[in-house]
C-alpha cells in the first residue's frame, strides 16, 4: 500500500500519483445598488421609519466598529414601495422576502458563475458537477436547477446543494467540491455561492439588538470558484491546491449562533461568547492541518480567514500571534463588501491570490471559516 508524502503525491514506489484538487478561476458579483457605510444609518432609519435617538445611536457606533466602508445590496427604494409591510414591525412577510430573494440570489449567482467561465475560458457544457450555496433563497426545484439551466449546463450534470450552513457554507462547498473534483478525474466543479440579506431585513427593535449589527456589518452578492484535479497545460490556470479538508463543530456551542426561520424571515441571535470561542479552539484546529506539512510557525503561513467582524479577526491574530499583514486579504474584503456570509471567503481568496504572486510569498496556507454548531470549516492549501 503507498504512502502519501508532504506534497499529497504517492511516493516513488507507487505508479499512481494522488492528484490534488486545484482551484482553476474564480469570479464574483454584486447587486447594482451600493451602500456606502457613511450614509446607512441616515438611510436605514429613514426606511423603516424609525426615530427612536437610542438605536440611531446605537447603529452609528456600531457602523463604525464593523470597519466596513461598503457594501452592495438587494434592497431598494422600489422593493420598499412595492412591498411596504417589509419595514412594518410583526406583518407576515415571509412569502413576500422569498418573491425577492429567490430570484435575486440566481441572478447573482449567473453573474458571478459567467464572470467565473469567462475567466476559465472553457464553454460552460464542459462543467460535469455544480455544487449550489445559500442560505438566503428556499424554494423547489432549488436555484440550483434555475442556474444550471441559466447557465446551459448539461442535462445530465450532477448537482449538490448546501442550503443554510450560513458563514462557513463557502468553506464546506469548497470541501464538498474538492471531493467531487479528485474521485472523478477529467471533471470539473463548478461551485456558486449567492446571499442576500432580504430574508433578514427588518425594523430595528431593542428587544432585538443583533438585527442592529447585521444592518451594520452584512452585505449581498454571490462568488463562484471552478475546480479539477487535472489540470490542462497551457489551457487552464490553477493558482491553489487544495489538501486536507476538515469540519469540527464545537460540542456544546449550537446556542451560540441560532437562527430561527418565521412567517417574518430569519431571525438571528449572536452570543457574545462567539470570538472567546473561536479563540479557545482555534490554535488545535489550525496545528491539526498544519501537521500534514513541514511548517511550524504560523506566519510561515498564508491566511484566507472569513471575516465574521473585526473581533473575530482581532482574536485570531492576538491569539496565533499572527502578524498584522497576515490578515490584510480579510480584512480587505471585510471592508469592501462587508460580511456577504458563505460568499466572503472568495473575495478574501482573490485577493490573496494577488499577494501570492509576489516574490516571497509563502507555500502552504489555511483557509477557514467558522459559523453555527459552532462549526468550524478549514482547508490546508499550496500556492501553485
Amino acid at each position: 500500500m503507498s504512502e502519501l508524502n508532504l506534497n499529497g503525491l504517492t511516493n516513488s514506489n507507487s505508479s499512481v500519483a494522488t492528484k490534488k484538487a486545484t482551484v482553476l478561476a474564480l469570479g464574483k458579483a454584486f447587486p447594482d445598488n451600493v451602500l456606502l457605510q457613511e450614509k446607512l444609518v441616515d438611510g436605514f432609519l429613514r426606511e423603516t421609519n424609525s426615530e427612536d435617538p437610542v438605536m440611531r445611536e446605537k447603529l452609528e457606533r456600531l457602523c463604525k466598529n464593523t470597519t466596513v466602508k461598503r457594501r452592495f445590496t438587494v434592497m431598494s427604494k422600489e422593493i420598499l414601495d412595492k412591498y411596504p409591510e417589509l419595514a412594518t414591525e410583526g406583518t407576515p412577510t415571509l412569502k413576500q422576502r422569498l418573491e425577492i430573494a429567490n430570484p435575486a440570489v440566481v441572478d447573482m449567482a449567473a453573474a458571478a458563475a459567467g464572470a467565473c467561465l469567462a475567466e476559465w475560458g472553457r464553454p460552460a457544457s464542459e462543467i460535469t458537477y455544480l455544487v449550489y450555496v445559500s442560505s438566503s433563497e428556499l424554494r423547489l426545484p432549488g436555484g440550483d436547477l434555475h442556474l444550471a439551466a441559466r447557465l446551459g449546463l448539461r442535462s445530465d450534470v450532477g448537482r449538490v446543494v448546501l442550503y443554510y450552513l450560513g458563514c462557513y457554507g463557502g468553506v464546506t462547498g469548497l470541501r464538498v467540491a474538492k471531493d467531487l473534483a479528485e474521485n472523478n478525474p477529467g471533471g470539473r466543479v463548478l461551485l456558486v455561492t449567492s446571499e442576500t440579506t432580504i430574508i433578514g431585513f427588518r425594523p430595528p427593535n431593542m428587544s432585538r439588538p443583533y438585527d442592529l449589527v447585521g444592518a451594520a456589518l452584512f452585505g449581498d452578492g454571490a462568488a463562484a470558484v471552478i475546480l479539477g484535479s487535472d489540470p490542462i497545460p497551457t489551457i487552464e490556470k490553477p493558482f491553489l491546491e487544495l489538501h486536507t479538508a476538515v469540519q469540527k463543530f464545537i460540542p456544546e456551542t449550537q446556542n451560540v449562533i441560532d437562527g430561527r426561520m418565521s412567517e417574518e424571515g430569519i431571525n438571528f441571535k449572536l452570543g457574545r461568547e462567539l470570538p472567546r470561542v473561536i479563540e479557545e479552539n482555534i490554535e488545535g484546529f489550525c496545528r491539526g492541518l498544519m501537521s500534514k506539512t513541514g511548517v511550524k510557525e504560523f506566519n510561515d503561513l498564508f491566511w484566507t480567514v472569513h471575516p465574521g467582524g473585526p473581533a473575530i479577526l482581532n482574536r485570531l491574530e492576538s491569539c496565533l500571534g499572527l502578524k498584522s499583514e497576515k490578515l490584510t486579504s480579510s480584512r480587505q474584503a471585510l471592508m469592501d463588501y462587508g460580511n456577504v456570509s458563505s460568499n466572503t471567503v472568495f473575495y478574501v481568496m482573490d485577493y490573496m491570490r494577488e499577494e501570492l504572486k509576489k516574490e516571497g510569498a509563502e507555500e502552504w496556507g489555511l483557509v477557514l471559516a467558522f459559523g453555527p454548531g459552532v462549526t468550524f470549516e478549514g482547508i490546508l492549501a499550496r500556492r501553485i
